[in-house]
């Protein structure tokens, strides 16, 4: 049987050799595929593996797949996870069998990286007007008709400087105008009046098509849960305003796109009021970090906790690292730094210690700092913390976490790695 273009390149991924670029792995898996490894089933505690070292939860990433597939099929919504946590195509491929729509995407490169893995559908939630990148997109849209690719519009200037490098090309490419989350937010249009004349913009081209709204709702300046919806209803209403005005006439669908992964329960909320409009509307949910969750801001701030009835996600990473110094009874030194944890929004939070193939929980012990390459710990009087022990750290914001890992071990409850996700930053 011939494998489609995508299927074969994720197959490649288990014939990459295990070297010196890949950080945690057992040293005797040298000159190893990584398909040969995963077959080993080694495990991750007692095979060989070299702190620090990143796992993956295999359980609990299934869970949370399984868990946001359920819920925007609950809820009615198309679902394009953001890509950009964890530029993983094996993670990618998952997320369409587990229901995605496609995946959404920041910058051409991200999108290079997918389509080299057979995405067939990219939502880029950002102005694109990198004249390189938009031939190249063209390029792609002409040579693969099941290719879709939707991007933010927010400026008359971006649709002129998007149309003079997309002359000549055959297929125009699918925009929706980003409504801005309010004065001082992020990117997007600041009012309904230069929003219409973007789409203006965009009608005097041959080059783009306008298919719909978008924004993104975490950039609400004091974000409550009033605001939030505010927000949503106006890019709701300005969907409603350009279809009553024809300027959807040129698509078969309505694209109205909205979520990160703070307040994806107030889109679900807002976009169950979509009225009918002229065509059949993609409501299309882009939250992403669910993919591994976290032990810190996401699982703080995630919706799950307004909405405990419809499941909860759980985090998937931990990190392990070694202690390396004991100068005193209160302070302990592990081997793993900036390099390797996020710490961005959160230090790590320390979970566990592992002595002689047994676990307990990490208490009195507590991450007050990271150096390049060491955790700063604090110990509190008894702390039983030895020289040699291992710790189990988890982690905050998942997009910080992946990108400091080339391939990570995905480890069962009793460590078995069955199998190694590869990220592409």
């Amino acid at each position: 049987m011939t494998l489609d273009p995508g299927t074969e390149a994720l197959a490649r991924l288990a014939e990459e050799r295990v070297d010196h670029r890949f950080k945690g792995l057992p040293p005797d898996a040298g000159g190893l595929t990584v398909g040969e490894l995963a077959a080993q089933r080694r495990n991750l505690f007692s095979d060989g593996f070299a702190t620090p070292v990143l796992a993956l939860s295999a359980e609990r990433l299934e869970h949370n797949l399984a868990l946001m597939e359920t819920y925007a099929e609950r809820h009615g919504l198309a679902f394009a996870p953001h890509g950009k946590t964890s530029m993983a195509p094996q993670l990618f491929r998952r997320q369409v069998e587990h229901g995605a729509w496609g995946i959404t995407l920041a910058v051409p490169h991200q999108v290079r990286v997918a389509r080299a893995f057979g995405t067939r559908r990219v939502f880029l939630a950002n102005e694109l007007v990198d004249a390189p990148a938009l031939r190249w997109i063209a390029a792609e849209l002409e040579r693969d008709a099941d290719f879709r690719f939707v991007c933010y519009v927010d400026s008359v200037r971006g649709v002129a400087l998007m149309d003079a490098a997309l002359k000549g090309t055959s297929r125009p490419v699918d925009v929706v105008v980003e409504l801005a989350a309010g004065e001082g937010a992020r990117t997007g249009v600041r009012t309904e009046a230069e929003c219409a004349a973007v789409a203006d913009a965009v009608a005097g081209t041959e080059t783009l098509r306008l298919v719909g709204v978008a924004g993104y709702e975490g950039e609400v300046p004091r974000a409550d849960p009033d605001r939030v919806h505010a927000y949503l209803r106006r890019l709701v209403a300005l969907a409603v305003e350009f279809d009553g005005a024809g300027r959807f006439a040129g698509t078969n669908e309505i694209v109205v796109s909205a979520g990160g992964s703070a307040w994806f329960d107030a889109v679900a909320d807002v976009f169950a009021t979509v009225p009918e409009l002229s065509r059949p509307v993609l409501k299309l949910l882009r939250s992403g970090a669910y993919v591994s969750h976290d032990d810190g801001h996401y699982r703080e701030i995630t919706p799950f906790n307004r909405v405990p009835g419809e499941g909860a996600l759980e985090p998937a990473f931990r990190l392990w690292a070694q202690v390396v110094s004991r100068p005193s009874p209160e302070q302990a030194f592990a081997n793993a730094g900036k390099r390797d944890a996020a710490y961005d929004l959160h230090l790590p939070f320390a979970q566990v210690v592992r002595r002689d193939g047994g676990e307990r929980p990490a208490t009195g012990i507590e991450v007050t700092g990271l150096s390049d390459q060491h955790t700063w710990l604090r110990t509190a009087p008894g702390a039983d913390l030895e020289v040699g022990d291992w710790v189990g750290l988890g982690l905050s914001h998942p997009c910080t976490s992946f990108d400091k890992w080339q391939l990570i071990p995905v480890a069962e409850a009793d460590g078995t790695v069955v199998d190694y996700i590869r990220t592409y930053f």
